[in-house]
């Protein structure tokens, strides 16, 4: 069965390139500029997708949650309501971000946190949806979206595999073009709580689904072991700078990480090869410096009959290699030989040369 996740135009299988979504959420502090200069350095890094995060907050939080006081040197506001306001874009901001990120060839699309922010998206016909792991016990929502027949991208923190599979089970026969995502909803996680043999897991439970990972550490060496074991998406918060007010940005990449991170996953994946051990021509050249052949220990007359103290093994390579030692024991020298002279195939007898390659002396 070949695994694979339509979107954007892409196919993205197993033998594909990563397919590297820039999560920008709120990381733009609210400022158009700055979320633009984000898409155009997300495409400089060579990232497939950036992505926001849609919010409807009064349909999202109770009302004690969104008049609660937000006391926190992250606060754009003095309540979390009005700080979630703050940092929300509109319609415009969203044309402006898809018409930027369609001028680079990316792929832009967002997170719908409720139903009425899926509305919102699904009036822009974005391309894709991404559901948050807060909503992975939503089915409700996930059924909705899913009714829109778009890519979907589902991540998985704070879940158990009861709960994937209940929202795989859920979406499979309404749309089954999406992916599942290993996730820890740590900002940033203990490595330990990565557990990134999951994906391991969830390749072998879900073989008709591309399986990728969100991955809330601040580096760019867990994606890869990600990729290894089988993780065809991932997914890395990408800021301008680190140090920038806001929850995201500590643990988010800058353009250095992101472009490395894009670099390495695509070197990863030729890397990788068929898995069929074989001799390169690249390594011809340093191999026979390398290896051994073996040559006569000391000088030795015509007539003398070899053993192991007449011979050694020694560089370059390109002879009669050491593992030949045993076909050369007990042979008589049809001519002498000096010192570090190397031993040639003529000089073992027929029977001999047969018999190391397996074959007959008749």
């Amino acid at each position: 069965m070949i695994r694979a996740l339509e979107i954007g135009g892409r196919r993205v299988d197993d033998d594909s390139d990563c397919f590297v979504i820039a999560e920008i959420g709120h990381n733009h502090q609210g400022r158009l500029d700055q979320a633009l200069e984000l898409v155009d350095a997300a495409a400089a890094c060579g990232a497939s997708a950036v992505k926001l995060q849609k919010r409807d907050n009064r349909a999202l939080f109770t009302s004690e949650m969104y008049d609660s006081i937000y006391n926190s040197e992250n606060a754009f506001a003095d309540t979390y309501g009005a700080h979630r306001d703050l940092l929300e874009f509109g319609r415009d901001e969203y044309v402006a971000m898809r018409e930027r990120a369609e001028k680079h060839g990316l792929l832009f699309f967002s997170t719908a946190f409720d139903k009425p922010s899926a509305d919102f998206l699904h009036d822009l016909d974005m391309p894709a949806y991404k559901i948050a792991s807060g909503d992975l016990t939503n089915i409700p929502l996930i059924t909705y979206i899913a009714g829109f027949g778009k890519p979907m991208i589902m991540s998985t923190g704070g879940g158990t595999m009861d709960d994937v599979r209940r929202a795989y089970h859920a979406v499979r026969p309404i749309n089954p073009n999406f992916a599942i995502l290993q996730c820890t909803s740590g900002y940033p996680p203990n490595f330990e709580e990565l557990n990134l043999n999951v994906i391991k897991t969830f390749r072998e439970e879900f073989p008709d689904v591309q399986i990728g990972l969100s991955s809330h550490d601040s580096g760019i060496a867990m994606a890869l072991v990600g990729y290894v074991l089988g993780a065809r998406i991932i997914e890395k918060h990408f800021t301008l700078n680190r140090a920038m007010k806001g929850t995201d940005h500590a643990f988010s990449l800058e353009r250095q990480g992101l472009s490395k991170l894009v670099r390495d996953l695509k070197r990863a994946r030729i890397s990788m090869g068929d898995g069929v051990k074989r001799t390169y021509d690249s390594e011809k050249a340093p191999l026979k410096k390398m290896a051994k052949s073996l040559v006569a220990s000391r000088d030795l007359p015509a007539g003398h009959v070899l053993t192991t103290e007449d011979v050694i093994a020694k560089s370059p390579g390109g002879h009669l290699p050491p593992y030949r030692l045993e076909d050369l024991l007990g042979v008589r020298l049809p001519a002498a030989m000096r010192r570090d002279e190397p031993f040639r195939e003529e000089q073992i007898p027929a029977n001999d040369i047969a018999a190391a390659a397996g074959g007959s002396a008749e």
